[in-house]
Protein backbone atom coordinates (compact mmCIF):
# COMPACT_ATOMS: atom_id res chain seq x y z
CA UNK A 1 0.00 0.00 0.00
CA UNK A 2 1.61 3.30 -0.85
CA UNK A 3 2.33 5.65 1.42
CA UNK A 4 1.39 9.15 1.55
CA UNK A 5 2.80 12.49 2.97
CA UNK A 6 -0.35 13.70 5.50
CA UNK A 7 0.81 17.01 6.31
CA UNK A 8 1.28 17.61 2.24
CA UNK A 9 -2.20 16.25 1.89
CA UNK A 10 -3.87 18.68 4.47
CA UNK A 11 -2.29 21.78 2.72
CA UNK A 12 -3.01 20.67 -0.60
CA UNK A 13 -6.72 20.75 0.86
CA UNK A 14 -6.20 23.47 2.43
CA UNK A 15 -5.01 25.63 -0.56
CA UNK A 16 -7.93 24.19 -2.65
CA UNK A 17 -10.31 25.39 -0.29
CA UNK A 18 -8.58 28.43 0.28
CA UNK A 19 -8.18 28.91 -4.14
CA UNK A 20 -12.10 27.96 -3.85
CA UNK A 21 -12.84 30.42 -1.20
CA UNK A 22 -10.93 32.89 -3.21
CA UNK A 23 -12.48 32.65 -6.30
CA UNK A 24 -15.74 32.52 -4.96
CA UNK A 25 -15.42 36.12 -3.22
CA UNK A 26 -14.17 37.08 -6.26
CA UNK A 27 -17.36 36.19 -8.35
CA UNK A 28 -19.71 37.87 -5.49
CA UNK A 29 -17.42 41.06 -5.68
CA UNK A 30 -17.73 40.84 -9.82
CA UNK A 31 -21.59 40.36 -9.24
CA UNK A 32 -21.44 43.34 -6.60
CA UNK A 33 -19.94 45.50 -8.55
CA UNK A 34 -22.44 44.77 -11.82
CA UNK A 35 -25.28 45.76 -9.54
CA UNK A 36 -23.45 48.95 -8.44
CA UNK A 37 -23.07 49.82 -12.25
CA UNK A 38 -26.75 48.92 -12.80
CA UNK A 39 -27.89 50.81 -10.14
CA UNK A 40 -25.58 53.86 -11.12
CA UNK A 41 -23.82 53.88 -8.14
CA UNK A 42 -19.91 54.37 -8.15
CA UNK A 43 -18.85 54.56 -4.88
CA UNK A 44 -15.09 53.77 -4.75
CA UNK A 45 -13.76 54.20 -8.44
CA UNK A 46 -9.84 55.43 -9.31
CA UNK A 47 -10.15 58.34 -11.35
CA UNK A 48 -8.67 57.52 -14.55
CA UNK A 49 -7.11 60.60 -15.20
CA UNK A 50 -4.08 61.62 -12.42
CA UNK A 51 -3.10 64.77 -11.46
CA UNK A 52 -0.23 66.85 -13.11
CA UNK A 53 -0.86 66.38 -16.30
CA UNK A 54 -1.83 68.79 -19.27
CA UNK A 55 -5.97 69.35 -19.31
CA UNK A 56 -7.28 68.15 -22.45
CA UNK A 57 -8.58 70.97 -24.53
CA UNK A 58 -11.87 71.15 -25.89
CA UNK A 59 -14.35 73.81 -27.24
CA UNK A 60 -18.50 73.44 -26.20
CA UNK A 61 -21.68 75.30 -26.65
CA UNK A 62 -22.74 76.52 -22.86
CA UNK A 63 -26.70 76.19 -21.96
CA UNK A 64 -27.05 79.25 -23.94
CA UNK A 65 -25.57 78.24 -26.88
CA UNK A 66 -22.28 80.05 -26.36
CA UNK A 67 -19.37 78.56 -27.47
CA UNK A 68 -16.60 77.77 -24.24
CA UNK A 69 -13.25 76.59 -24.97
CA UNK A 70 -10.66 75.95 -21.70
CA UNK A 71 -8.20 77.95 -23.98
CA UNK A 72 -10.39 80.72 -23.34
CA UNK A 73 -9.50 80.38 -19.39
CA UNK A 74 -5.61 80.78 -19.95
CA UNK A 75 -4.06 82.23 -17.09
CA UNK A 76 -7.15 81.63 -14.71
CA UNK A 77 -7.66 78.74 -12.18
CA UNK A 78 -10.74 76.94 -13.42
CA UNK A 79 -12.40 74.20 -12.00
CA UNK A 80 -14.55 71.54 -13.83
CA UNK A 81 -17.38 69.72 -11.82
CA UNK A 82 -19.55 67.14 -13.42
CA UNK A 83 -22.83 66.74 -11.71
CA UNK A 84 -26.14 64.95 -12.82
CA UNK A 85 -29.11 66.34 -10.70
CA UNK A 86 -30.76 62.87 -10.81
CA UNK A 87 -28.16 61.17 -8.93
CA UNK A 88 -28.53 61.33 -4.85
CA UNK A 89 -24.85 61.86 -4.22
CA UNK A 90 -25.75 65.33 -5.97
CA UNK A 91 -28.41 65.98 -4.23
CA UNK A 92 -27.00 65.72 -1.23
CA UNK A 93 -24.13 68.60 -1.97
CA UNK A 94 -27.05 70.76 -3.63
CA UNK A 95 -29.89 70.50 -1.11
CA UNK A 96 -27.49 71.06 1.86
CA UNK A 97 -26.08 73.76 0.11
CA UNK A 98 -22.12 72.64 0.06
CA UNK A 99 -21.47 72.60 -3.72
CA UNK A 100 -22.75 76.35 -3.41
CA UNK A 101 -20.71 77.12 -0.49
CA UNK A 102 -17.68 75.34 -2.36
CA UNK A 103 -18.55 77.10 -5.65
CA UNK A 104 -18.78 80.64 -3.77
CA UNK A 105 -15.33 79.81 -2.23
CA UNK A 106 -13.74 79.48 -5.52
CA UNK A 107 -15.53 82.40 -7.28
CA UNK A 108 -14.18 84.57 -3.98
CA UNK A 109 -10.62 83.16 -5.07
CA UNK A 110 -10.94 84.52 -8.99
CA UNK A 111 -11.12 80.69 -9.97
CA UNK A 112 -14.25 79.81 -12.59
CA UNK A 113 -16.16 77.46 -12.61
CA UNK A 114 -17.22 75.32 -15.39
CA UNK A 115 -20.15 72.42 -14.74
CA UNK A 116 -20.07 69.55 -16.68
CA UNK A 117 -23.28 67.14 -16.99
CA UNK A 118 -22.22 64.19 -19.45
CA UNK A 119 -24.97 62.41 -19.31
CA UNK A 120 -26.31 60.66 -22.95
CA UNK A 121 -29.65 62.37 -23.96
CA UNK A 122 -30.44 58.55 -24.22
CA UNK A 123 -30.44 58.20 -20.45
CA UNK A 124 -33.59 58.59 -18.02
CA UNK A 125 -31.87 61.42 -16.04
CA UNK A 126 -30.76 63.33 -19.30
CA UNK A 127 -32.08 67.24 -18.85
CA UNK A 128 -32.54 69.30 -21.72
CA UNK A 129 -30.44 73.11 -21.71
CA UNK A 130 -33.66 74.91 -20.58
CA UNK A 131 -34.46 72.31 -17.55
CA UNK A 132 -30.80 71.96 -16.49
CA UNK A 133 -30.96 75.98 -16.68
CA UNK A 134 -33.88 75.91 -14.61
CA UNK A 135 -32.46 73.27 -11.81
CA UNK A 136 -29.30 75.39 -11.48
CA UNK A 137 -31.82 78.36 -10.57
CA UNK A 138 -33.80 76.47 -8.17
CA UNK A 139 -30.50 75.11 -6.57
CA UNK A 140 -28.88 78.80 -6.51
CA UNK A 141 -25.93 77.51 -8.28
CA UNK A 142 -22.91 79.63 -8.35
CA UNK A 143 -21.05 78.56 -11.52
CA UNK A 144 -19.44 80.60 -13.95
CA UNK A 145 -20.93 78.45 -16.85
CA UNK A 146 -22.67 75.11 -17.39
CA UNK A 147 -22.14 72.80 -20.37
CA UNK A 148 -24.28 69.27 -21.58
CA UNK A 149 -21.56 67.21 -22.66
CA UNK A 150 -24.01 65.15 -24.35
CA UNK A 151 -21.43 62.91 -26.55
CA UNK A 152 -19.39 62.41 -23.07
CA UNK A 153 -16.46 63.95 -25.31
CA UNK A 154 -15.09 65.70 -22.36
CA UNK A 155 -15.69 63.24 -19.89
CA UNK A 156 -14.08 60.72 -21.19
CA UNK A 157 -11.01 63.06 -21.79
CA UNK A 158 -10.73 63.64 -17.84
CA UNK A 159 -11.40 60.01 -17.26
CA UNK A 160 -14.61 61.57 -15.30
CA UNK A 161 -16.51 58.03 -13.23
CA UNK A 162 -18.51 59.83 -11.06
CA UNK A 163 -21.12 62.84 -9.90
CA UNK A 164 -20.35 64.42 -8.40
CA UNK A 165 -16.28 64.96 -9.42
CA UNK A 166 -13.91 67.58 -9.09
CA UNK A 167 -11.36 68.86 -11.66
CA UNK A 168 -9.12 71.84 -10.55
CA UNK A 169 -7.06 73.00 -13.30
CA UNK A 170 -4.60 75.42 -12.96
CA UNK A 171 -3.55 78.89 -14.70
CA UNK A 172 -0.89 76.97 -16.94
CA UNK A 173 -3.93 74.70 -17.77
CA UNK A 174 -2.86 71.32 -16.13
CA UNK A 175 -4.51 69.17 -13.54
CA UNK A 176 -3.56 69.70 -10.62
CA UNK A 177 -6.75 68.15 -8.85
CA UNK A 178 -9.00 65.29 -9.69
CA UNK A 179 -10.98 63.30 -7.66
CA UNK A 180 -14.03 63.68 -4.82
CA UNK A 181 -15.35 66.99 -3.62
CA UNK A 182 -14.76 65.53 0.38
CA UNK A 183 -13.68 62.44 2.04
CA UNK A 184 -17.11 60.95 3.37
CA UNK A 185 -18.39 58.64 0.62
CA UNK A 186 -21.74 59.00 1.31
CA UNK A 187 -25.03 60.38 0.21
CA UNK A 188 -26.01 61.52 3.72
CA UNK A 189 -25.97 65.46 4.11
CA UNK A 190 -25.25 64.64 7.58
CA UNK A 191 -22.00 63.93 6.83
CA UNK A 192 -20.55 66.89 5.03
CA UNK A 193 -19.78 68.85 8.73
CA UNK A 194 -17.56 65.89 9.47
CA UNK A 195 -15.98 65.55 6.30
CA UNK A 196 -13.05 67.12 4.46
CA UNK A 197 -13.67 69.13 1.87
CA UNK A 198 -10.57 68.07 -0.47
CA UNK A 199 -12.06 70.65 -3.58
CA UNK A 200 -11.94 73.79 -0.88
CA UNK A 201 -8.16 72.35 0.68
CA UNK A 202 -7.08 71.97 -3.16
CA UNK A 203 -8.16 75.71 -4.28
CA UNK A 204 -7.21 77.43 -1.22
CA UNK A 205 -3.59 75.46 -1.27
CA UNK A 206 -2.84 76.35 -5.28
CA UNK A 207 -4.37 79.79 -5.57
CA UNK A 208 -2.09 80.66 -2.61
CA UNK A 209 0.81 79.81 -4.32
CA UNK A 210 1.39 76.41 -2.51
CA UNK A 211 2.00 72.72 -3.67
CA UNK A 212 -1.80 70.75 -3.53
CA UNK A 213 -0.98 68.06 -0.71
CA UNK A 214 -3.59 65.79 -1.88
CA UNK A 215 -3.92 65.88 -5.79
CA UNK A 216 -5.96 63.19 -6.29
CA UNK A 217 -8.27 61.17 -4.25
CA UNK A 218 -10.96 58.69 -5.29
CA UNK A 219 -14.33 60.20 -6.32
CA UNK A 220 -17.49 58.92 -5.12
CA UNK A 221 -21.34 59.13 -6.13
CA UNK A 222 -23.17 57.84 -9.20
CA UNK A 223 -21.55 56.87 -12.42
CA UNK A 224 -21.69 59.17 -15.61
CA UNK A 225 -23.99 57.80 -17.68
CA UNK A 226 -22.41 58.06 -20.70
Amino acid sequence: MPSYDVSILCQTNHTRVVMNRSSEVGRIQAALMALLFALGLALNIPSAFAANKVAPGFTINDLDGKPLSLSDFKGQWVVLEWTNPGCPFVQKHYKAGNMQATQQFAIDKKVAWIQVNSTTPSHGDYLKPIAMKEWNAEMKAKVSRSVLDEKGTIGRAYGAKTTPQIVLIDPAQEIVYNGAIDSIRSANPADIEKATNYAKKAIAEGTAGKRISEPTTTPYGCSVKY
